[in-house]
């Protein structure tokens, strides 16, 4: 069990302790300890070390507003800062500006952040370093992350660690064929009781049961799930 606290921007007390009691509430448990990526910076640190980066000093709003990389998608990142001279970096730096690290990639509009500019690392490079290191080979994961997946095998190859297999399971939407989220209100066990939501979670995935032995990625569902409301 991982909990995922690197952004502290979005940290709220109590919220890992209470989300760690709805898993146990539906019958998931974990071996081990909880493991916090806000304990394991020293290990961020030291994949970081060995990885080809350069600081980039764009905001989202100038790479958004830049033109397009030739032959890369729209939005994509230009290579601005990719080939920069010490003395354009150290003017940037003067007028406070606080650069991210962007690793490079193949090609510069593919090339991504791993440590944000106001010192966090992305999710990218933590998750590839914990799961490395604990051992993970099967990640399943919702569809959102699909198009995280190709960031985080580079990260693999380029740090010679052996890749799990990844897995994307169908998102689930709201009443409005939206993805649920906050604004179709706060659905928690208070509202949904544990062997209800458990019951819907597994008919959702077409599984027979919740025995790990059952799980079969051939038979998941490839359209997304509906969640009707607070009584499934």
């Amino acid at each position: 069990m991982r909990i995922e606290d690197l952004d502290t921007g979005r940290v709220r007390p109590g919220i890992a302790d209470q989300q760690l009691a709805d898993l146990a509430a539906i019958g998931l448990d974990w071996d081990g300890e909880v493991v916090r990526q806000s304990e394991r910076t020293a290990l961020y640190e030291a994949a970081l070390a060995g990885l080809d980066t350069y600081p980039c000093y764009c905001t989202r709003r100038e790479i958004r507003e830049a033109p397009t990389a030739p032959h890369g998608p729209a939005g994509s990142y230009p290579g601005t800062c990719a080939a920069l001279t010490a003395a354009q970096r150290a003017a940037r730096e003067a007028a406070g500006r606080r650069p991210a690290l962007r690793l490079r990639a193949a090609g510069r509009t593919h090339d991504f952040v791993v440590r944000r500019n106001d010192g966090a690392f992305a999710y990218n490079l933590a998750v590839v370093v914990d799961d490395a290191d604990q051992g993970v080979a099967e990640v399943v994961r919702g569809e959102d992350l699909r198009d995280t997946t190709p960031r985080q095998l580079l990260l693999y190859e380029r740090l010679e660690w052996p890749a799990p297999r990844f897995v994307h399971v169908p998102l689930v939407l709201g009443p409005d064929g939206e993805r649920l989220a906050k604004r179709h209100g706060a659905i928690t066990l208070g509202d949904v009781q544990p062997t209800a939501a458990r019951r819907w979670m597994l008919r959702s995935l077409k599984l027979a049961s919740a025995d790990p032995a059952d799980f079969d990625p051939a038979v998941l569902p490839g359209d997304p799930a509906v969640f009707p409301g607070a009584a499934p």
